[in-house]
Order: C-alpha cells, then structure tokens, then sequence
C-alpha cells in the first residue's frame, strides 16, 4: 500500500479491527518512511452486478450511486453515516445473493424502499418521491397516506372473528 502523503511503497499495520458488522476490516498503517499513518479498508470483492435500467441501458453497479441515494434521502434525519453504510452494505449482500450478473434499478429501488420505511418514514418518502418520479403533491399524499396503514404482515384475522 502507498503511502498518501509522500507515496512510499512500505508500510506496516499498527492495528486491524472488524468493522460494519464484520463486512469490511479497518487497518491503520504507518509508512516505513514519513512515518504517516493512514486507515485502510479491506472488504470482500462480489461478483460484478450490471444495472438494466428503465430505458433498457446496461451499467455496471455503482455502491457509491447507492450511497448517495440513501444520503440524500436520510439528509437532515436522524439517520447516522454508520446505519447508512450498513443499509448500503445489506442491499448489496441481499442483491449479490439474489440476482446473477443483472438487477434492475426495479429490484433496488424496492429493496432501498422497504428498508427505509422501517428506517426513517420521512427518508422513505423522500426516496420514494424520486425513485417514483412524483410529479404532484397528490403523489405525496398518496404514499404517506399508505405509511399510516398498518404495514403488519405478521398477524392474520382470523376466519369469523
């Protein structure tokens, strides 16, 4: 690894820590030559996913586009980077797992969605109104209109109760 003050190919770890749930692995380094120190992450490398989207175009995925997405929606929210990371790294695990090779901007928007909702009810409908293309306030009214209905899928009526 380089080092990014003055690029010198040596360093050494000083410290490896589990980080995000055992995703990723932090290590702090020190250059064998400035005595720099600097973090690194090291997270397992998946199979690359390519995006169809809307209009049928193919892009490879982007975590970073995911991230932003998130972000923006979370702006100003009680919603802190470590949960957001997390939300990140848990749609991409999910997407890895379920789709080979292509996932539809479909699919991620609804897994982004489902777990926003649980979330932060504001964020979800902030990313909503985008991922939805709201064009009217009716729009708003209609989705936090479907946030105040009971969203449990646990518990059946029974039959002649």
């Amino acid at each position: 690894m380089r080092c990014p003050k003055c690029g010198f190919p040596d360093d050494k770890v000083i410290d490896s820590r589990s980080s995000r749930e055992g995703v990723t692995i932090r290590r702090r380094r020190e250059c064998l030559d400035c005595h720099h120190r600097f973090t690194t992450y090291e997270h397992v490398e998946r199979p690359t996913l390519m995006v169809v989207k809307r209009d049928g175009r193919r892009e490879e995925f982007q975590r970073e586009k995911l991230l932003s997405g998130i972000r923006r929606a979370c702006q100003k929210r009680p919603v802190g980077e470590p949960e957001i990371e997390s939300l990140a790294e848990e749609i991409l695990g999910d997407l890895s797992n379920t789709f080979d090779g292509e996932v539809s901007t479909k699919d991620i928007g609804s897994r982004v969605m489902e777990r926003l909702r649980t979330m932060d009810p504001i964020a979800y409908v902030r990313y909503a109104s985008v991922y939805r293309r709201f064009e009217e306030a009716t729009d708003f009214v209609q989705e936090v209109k479907k946030l105040e209905a009971k969203h449990d899928t646990l518990t059946a009526r029974l039959p002649g109760l």
